[in-house]
């Protein structure tokens, strides 16, 4: 067996599946546009609106709980997780973007479910509305796609 990345064909299979996004309101000026971007992904891709349910959290801190509720739910194929912590005066920052990736990492291994890893880490406001749709590119549309790859990698590894 050789697993890689998917086909657009095998990627299409995924409209079968129901796929949740959690989004921090937190930095909603940046969340909304990784989640205009992630929901256009998925569309891309043949995923209906009434397959993707969308969850938001107060910020940050709070998606790994949440993207953990819903990947043992056994609803969804994959949970998209979507956020922007940007540095402040303090270090907060620092504990908080690696509290976050630690236990979306675990919420994966855990359950087994594809959680994708679309929180900006970013030192300034600018930064992270330049990869929310701006020059360099839109993480949220990014981490929808990993989603729909995962998805396909693990079916053709279950296979």
């Amino acid at each position: 067996m050789q697993a890689g990345a998917p086909d657009s064909q095998s990627l299409a299979v995924s409209r079968d599946h129901r796929f949740a996004i959690v989004v921090s309101r937190y930095n909603e000026d940046v969340t909304g546009r990784l989640l205009d971007g992630a929901l256009a992904m998925l569309h891309e891709h043949g995923v209906d609106d009434e397959r993707i349910t969308t969850v938001r959290v107060p910020g940050a801190f709070e998606i790994p709980l949440a993207a953990d509720r819903l990947a043992r739910s056994s609803q969804y194929a994959a949970v998209v997780c979507l956020g922007a912590v940007i540095q402040g005066e303090t270090m907060h920052h620092e504990y908080i973007n690696q509290q976050v990736a630690a236990g979306l990492m675990r919420v994966g291994l855990e359950t087994g479910v594809p959680i994708t890893f679309g929180v900006l880490t970013c030192q300034t406001l600018q930064q992270a509305l330049d990869r929310a749709g701006g020059p360099h590119g839109n993480k949220g549309r990014e981490a929808a796609l990993a989603a729909l790859e995962m998805v396909a990698l693990l079916r053709q590894i279950d296979e």
